[in-house]
């Protein structure tokens, strides 16, 4: 029993620390994704010439069209308008619950992994796609407010040399304005996102078995050198399966930003997801992907590696 515990605070810390390391390098991609998911985001308007051929003199008029901005411009705006600083906005939230949410993912886990290997044929894909559906579950139940004051401060606009909210004088204003409820507003948008978690975690572990197939040298005695984590190996297996996931999965992340802003028309994820394709068209459930690729690859590839590298050199401490 005592083992078991050992074994859950090892998988709590690893968690954790790989979560802050991530969270650190990735936060300006970040904040440039939210800002591009946000239905406050400022289309530029683009004009093209259209020639009407049923007038006489066949002259053409100009039509107008929105086009979205992409990640160069959306960054170009934030520092020549805000500064580097509001690059980090939302870092204070996102390290206090970046830490306790991987590190309570990652020990739910792998208790949840060793109940479902029980269960079902053990390390098989419906023991990982449990598992990850299980902790991912847990996780947003418990920190949604967390992420929800995060949001907020990632849309706030900041005026370069202006006072903004800090991470405290935002939550009580979201408590002010919103009550308790307004804590947990995006949380249905967080479920439907556990899709991706459990895509992402029933690649990574395929990948995983190859990995640890792989011996980094010959080794005579096939002892260390055959059991040592590969460790750019996972790093690449965490970045192929957060790639295919996040694409499969991302509308859930337009959804929920756009639950989160403030004073703002969606109420509910089906209604949400309704105005969005109605109004700005299918595309729009795909504005900022390619931030969040450039984001989410590095940082789950450091997460993972770093939760991988920290179990197999403390192992033995918790034995």
């Amino acid at each position: 029993m005592a083992g078991q515990e050992q074994n859950t605070l090892l998988h709590l810390f690893a968690g954790g620390c790989g979560g802050t390391v991530g969270a650190i390098f990735t936060c300006p991609l970040e904040v440039i994704k939210t800002r591009l998911q946000s239905s406050k985001l400022a289309l530029r308007a683009v004009y093209y010439p259209q020639v009407q051929l049923g007038t006489i003199s066949g002259a053409g008029v100009v039509r107008q069209t929105s086009v979205s901005p992409g990640l160069v411009q959306v960054l170009k705006s934030i520092l020549e308008k805000e500064g580097p600083r509001s690059l980090f906005r939302g870092l204070g939230p996102n390290l206090v619950g970046v830490a306790p949410s991987r590190a309570v993912y990652f020990a739910c886990y792998s208790k949840a992994k060793e109940l479902f290997n029980s269960v079902f044929v053990p390390n098989s894909n419906i023991v990982h796609v449990c598992s990850a559906g299980s902790a991912a579950f847990i996780t947003n139940s418990l920190m949604n407010p967390i992420w929800m004051v995060k949001t907020r401060m990632q849309l706030e606009r900041r005026v370069r040399d202006s006072k903004q909210r800090n991470t405290l004088q935002c939550a009580r204003y979201i408590y002010r304005t919103e009550g308790i409820r307004g804590f947990y507003r995006g949380l249905t948008a967080s479920y439907a996102g556990i899709s991706e978690t459990i895509i992402c975690f029933a690649i990574y572990e395929s990948l995983k078995k190859h990995v640890n197939d792989i011996r980094l040298s010959p080794s005579p005695a096939g002892g260390s050198e055959r059991n040592s984590t590969n460790f750019f190996g996972l790093m690449v297996a965490a970045a192929v399966s957060k790639g295919c996931a996040s694409c499969i999965a991302y509308p859930h992340e337009v959804i929920r930003t756009r639950l989160r802003e403030e004073g703002t028309k969606y109420k509910a994820f089906v209604q949400t997801a309704r105005l969005v394709a109605r109004e700005e068209g299918y595309q729009a459930f795909y504005r900022g992907l390619f931030a969040q690729l450039m984001r989410q690859i590095p940082n789950t590839a450091i997460v993972l590696s770093t939760y991988e590298l920290i179990v197999y050199l403390l192992k033995d401490h918790f034995k």
